[in-house]
């Protein structure tokens, strides 16, 4: 992945709900997203071809031939089969505010997908390195086990085995690199 470093970049819009000590609630406004649905076999590998393709649109791939600046963080959702023996993978670029309301149309051959989020409730667990298929999982389950463990019963969580990570540096950005994973859930607040 490519995502610039040293400077301020768009991302969506959220207010904190809840700041715990290892994770918080946020709640995200509605924002459009470019979404490239993948069949992959892993993580790490999924998020590299659906990149790709997103790459491709931003850099002019779309009908209009317009150059879309980046943005963060770089979303891959992942669903899991309730037997835990299936995933699937969708990686998405939120679109720029001037985007917000008519993006240009992605080249057919990219097969995106526009996806319009309503504002929503997520749960957060931030992690540094690097978002690999080896250690995804086990944040989400620290993060589960937080929610869990949380004095307030307020927190109602949805479906667990559907879940995104949130990437917020370019590939070749070694130190200080921020990931997160994200679980929707039901708060106080939300709608």
């Amino acid at each position: 992945m490519i995502l610039p470093s040293d400077h301020a970049i768009e991302s969506p819009q959220y207010v904190v709900a809840l700041l715990a000590t290892d994770f918080e609630i946020r709640v995200y406004k509605n924002s459009t997203w470019m979404s490239a649905p993948v069949r992959g076999t892993s993580f790490e590998k999924s998020t590299k071809e659906g990149f790709h393709r997103l790459y491709q649109f931003i850099h002019g791939a779309n009908l209009d031939s317009s150059e879309i600046d980046m943005t963060s963080p770089v979303m891959t959702s992942i669903a899991q089969s309730s037997q835990g023996s299936f995933k699937s993978y969708c990686v998405s670029f939120y679109l720029p505010a001037k985007f917000q309301g008519a993006p240009p149309q992605p080249n057919p051959e990219l097969n995106l997908k526009l996806d319009e989020q309503r504002a929503e409730c997520v749960a957060v667990r931030k992690f540094s390195g690097f978002a690999r298929d080896d250690n995804i999982d086990q944040e989400m389950e620290a993060l589960v086990a937080s929610l869990d463990n949380y004095t307030s019963s307020r927190i109602i969580k949805n479906n667990k085995n559907t879940f995104a990570v949130a990437q917020y540096n370019a590939s070749y950005h070694l130190s200080r690199r921020l990931n997160e994973v994200w679980l929707k859930v039901g708060f106080p607040g939300c709608k």
